[in-house]
């Protein structure tokens, strides 16, 4: 987990309320100071994850994202502008992120999360957050995850639904002991609002946060599901599986 990172007397006065908060204060603003995070994906989800991260005071971003802005991102992909419209996602996200916070550390990378990536960006973060949208990118960040004992904040949206919870590794369930497989009827582009998104990625960021600076109580072994249409919220227990083949107990 991070180590704590003394504050200036700016960064005092950027985060003042929130170091009002009870059980944060100071030195919960001291490791967030010195965490740093991936963010897998800066599109509709990842792009609230990331600016809410840089604006709560997140050392480091690691920023995972192939391709360039097209038109039908900025409806939802926060971080993407007209302007930048045939130019690569992860450079508008580095540039609107630095001109919220100037001292944030950003590793832009233009890759999608895959097998020969994972590893290496996994372990330049103390904590992953996965907005990834194929389970073949979720499948990979997960087993390193596993691997390299990283908490990874999974997160998840279709139409106006959403479901979230955060793997702590050799403590709670992984995303293998909830999806085995990749479901069947999953694909890359579904119907989504930008503010379903939205609603996922700050809940996600206030998941990671408080794992970063350890205070509140994470969605551990806790899967948290939504309806907007509805309004309706529910948590489910969930349980880590014996047999898993990611974070199961070996034989």
């Amino acid at each position: 987990m991070p180590v704590p990172i003394p504050l200036t007397d700016e960064e005092r006065a950027v985060y003042e309320w929130q170091i009002w908060v009870d059980d944060f204060r100071e030195a919960g603003q001291e490791k967030l100071k010195g965490a740093s995070v991936l963010v897998s994906r800066v599109g509709g989800l990842g792009s609230v994850v990331a600016y809410e991260l840089a604006a709560a005071g997140v050392g480091k971003l690691v920023l995972a994202h192939a391709g360039n802005v097209k038109p039908s991102d900025l409806n939802r992909q926060l971080l993407m502008t007209h302007d930048w419209l045939g130019r690569p996602r992860v450079e508008s996200a580095e540039q609107r992120l630095k001109e919220l916070n100037p001292r944030l550390q950003i590793v832009a990378v233009p890759e999608n999360v895959s097998e020969e990536n994972a590893e290496r960006l996994v372990s330049e973060a103390d904590l992953i957050v996965d907005c990834a949208p194929l389970f073949e990118e979720r499948f990979a960040m997960n087993r390193q995850a596993v691997l390299q004992k990283k908490p990874i904040v999974e997160c998840a949206m279709y139409d106006l639904d959403a479901q979230i919870t955060t793997v702590i590794p050799g403590q709670t369930a992984c995303l293998s002991c909830l999806f085995p497989e990749k479901p069947p009827e999953w694909r890359r582009e579904f119907p989504v609002f930008g503010a379903v998104s939205g609603t996922v990625g700050c809940i996600a960021a206030m998941e990671a946060i408080k794992v970063l600076a350890g205070f509140g109580e994470p969605l551990a072994n806790r899967l948290l599901t939504f309806d907007l249409r509805s309004m309706r919220f529910s948590k489910l227990a969930i349980e880590r599986k014996p047999n898993c083949p990611v974070c199961g107990e070996p034989a």
